[in-house]
């Protein structure tokens, strides 16, 4: 079986995919959470406008966060044990807020006008609570489920850098969709956000080394070292390039309007590469290797072979359901 890649190849493989899925939900649900999050700062109309903007795509952006708890669960059921063992309460927390968030979307549009500020404020903390929880979470798998203060206030870090993170992209997104005042209102919000995520993923930076002495290993490293090093200088120039951008906008005839939401999509996958940097080769940090994890070859096989089947479905319907809702949102409309 493709022995020139080596015995645990297909291991790596699922958990490359795994990775994947996670990457594309971060940026696909991460723009539509982060558009909950901003909807706190805007007008009655704005937030019609703003929900409207994520209507066609939000509950199908949540698909890849399925895939990859689901790859994990059936191409590594000894990782999924210990993660959700270790994570129970967070992951409860984020399971609430992501049906919370979703039975405000759909009640918002169907109660009398004058209560839907109701279901509008429970969007937004379904959003924000959901985005904390998986930032806690990512934050918890670094320091390897380590309960001691400084990685506690570690994982607090983490869960506002996500929320950042995904308001970033969240303003990226209406500046591409959005138009007039609600397009202005996100250029500023997309400034600020860039500004706070440059903050926190250096506070991430200079901390994680001394939390984990696996990733003080695969960062600092005589190794190590100079492979990583340009990509921090990569995500700066990102970040500055989109700064720029950010400083001259609104442009004549909307122009340059798709270029934040692609520049914020690159920081995202700069961020994703050295975090998988970091962990690889182990799934949980210092503790667990990804080959020791994963299931039977057998087993990942029969997965291996669904995965190829179902993949391009997916990206099928994603491609042609953001080629079919192109354009600039209108109103939300249920008749």
């Amino acid at each position: 079986m493709i022995e020139f890649l080596g015995p645990d190849w297909l291991a790596y493989a699922f958990a490359a995919l795994m990775g994947v899925s996670l990457l594309m939900y971060a940026i696909l649900d991460g723009y539509d959470l982060g558009v909950g999050m901003l909807t706190a700062q805007a007008s009655w109309h704005e937030k019609d406008r703003m929900i409207a903007s994520i209507g066609p795509f939000w509950d199908a952006n949540e698909t890849w966060l399925i895939m990859g708890l689901g790859l994990l669960l059936v191409a590594f059921p000894k990782a999924h044990g210990i993660i959700l063992g270790q994570l129970y309460f967070p992951v409860a927390i984020m399971v609430l807020g992501l049906v919370f968030r979703g039975v405000s979307f759909d009640f918002r549009s169907k109660v009398p006008a004058h209560q839907k500020w109701r279901w509008n404020k429970k969007f937004y903390i379904g959003s924000y609570v959901t985005t904390l929880a998986q930032g806690y979470i990512i934050g918890a798998c670094i320091t390897s489920f380590d309960h001691s203060y400084s990685a506690q206030v570690f994982c607090l870090i983490c869960a506002y850098l996500l929320t950042s993170a995904y308001c970033l992209i969240g303003a990226s997104w209406l500046i591409l969709k959005c138009e007039n005042n609600l397009q202005t209102k996100a250029i500023t919000w997309a400034r600020r956000h860039l500004f706070n995520v440059f903050i926190a993923l250096v506070a991430v930076s200079l901390t994680s080394p001394i939390i984990s002495d696996h990733i003080y290993t695969q960062w600092l490293s005589a190794s190590n070292i100079l492979f990583l090093s340009p990509f921090p200088v990569l995500a700066l120039f990102v970040m500055l390039r989109l700064e720029l951008i950010l400083a001259r906008m609104p442009y004549k005839n909307d122009k340059y309007c798709t270029w934040p939401f692609i520049y914020t999509i690159m920081i995202y996958i700069l961020f994703f590469s050295g975090l998988a940097h970091s962990f690889f080769p182990y799934i949980i940090p210092g503790k667990l290797l990804i080959k020791d994890a994963a299931a039977s070859p057998e087993s990942l096989w029969v997965i291996f072979l669904g995965f190829l089947f179902i993949t391009p479905l997916l990206l099928l319907y994603t491609v042609i359901s953001y080629w079919a809702f192109s354009g600039k949102a209108t109103d939300l409309s249920y008749d």
